[in-house]
C-alpha cells in the first residue's frame, strides 16, 4: 500500500513516522545485493501525493540491488546510541517510478524541501508499505507499536 493509504489506516503511527524521517532529512535504505548479502545506503526520502519516493543516483549499487529486487526496509536515522528519539522502520517493496510528471513534480517538490535537484538521468522509486513499527522510549520503558 502507498504512504496515503497507510496514513489513513495509522494515522498516528504515519506521522511520528514522517516526523522521524523529517527530523534528519536522511533514512537507511536495506537491500539485498546480487549475492543475497545486504546493503545500507542513506537517501533522502520525500513522502508528497500520498507516496514515499526515494531518488537515487543513476545505476547506483542501491537502485541497481532494488531493479533486481525490490523488498527494502526504511530506517530512520538514529542521532545517539540511546536513541532517544525513537526509531521508525518500514518493510515493503520499491517500485519503479518511470512516469515523467510524477519524476518532475518529484524533483520540484525535493527541491523545495532540500534546495537540491536530482537530475535525470536518475532512478525513483515509490515503497509500497507491508508493515511499520515505531519504537520509542521513556524514562521507564520501551514503547513497541506495530502495523498491520
Amino acid at each position: 500500500m502507498n504512504w496515503g493509504a497507510f496514513a489513513e489506516q495509522a494515522p498516528e503511527l504515519a506521522a511520528e513516522g514522517e516526523k522521524r524521517f523529517d527530523s534528519s532529512g536522511v533514512v537507511l535504505v536495506g537491500t539485498l545485493t546480487k549475492d543475497g548479502s545486504p546493503r545500507i545506503s542513506p537517501v533522502e526520502p520525500l513522502i508528497t501525493e500520498g507516496l514515499l519516493l526515494l531518488g537515487m543516483m543513476w545505476q547506483s549499487k542501491k537502485a541497481l540491488d532494488l531493479l533486481r529486487d525490490p523488498r527494502c526496509l526504511v530506517h530512520s536515522a538514529i542521532t545517539d546510541r540511546h536513541a532517544k528519539d525513537g526509531e521508525f522502520k518500514l518493510r515493503g517493496r520499491a517500485t519503479d517510478v518511470q512516469d515523467a510528471e510524477l519524476r518532475l513534480r518529484y524533483a520540484d517538490a525535493l527541491y523545495k524541501k532540500i534546495e537540491f535537484r536530482l537530475e535525470e538521468p536518475c532512478h525513483l522509486f515509490a515503497v509500497e508499505i507491508e508493515s511499520a513499527t515505531l519504537i520509542s522510549y521513556d524514562s521507564e520503558k520501551r514503547h513497541i507499536q506495530r502495523w498491520p
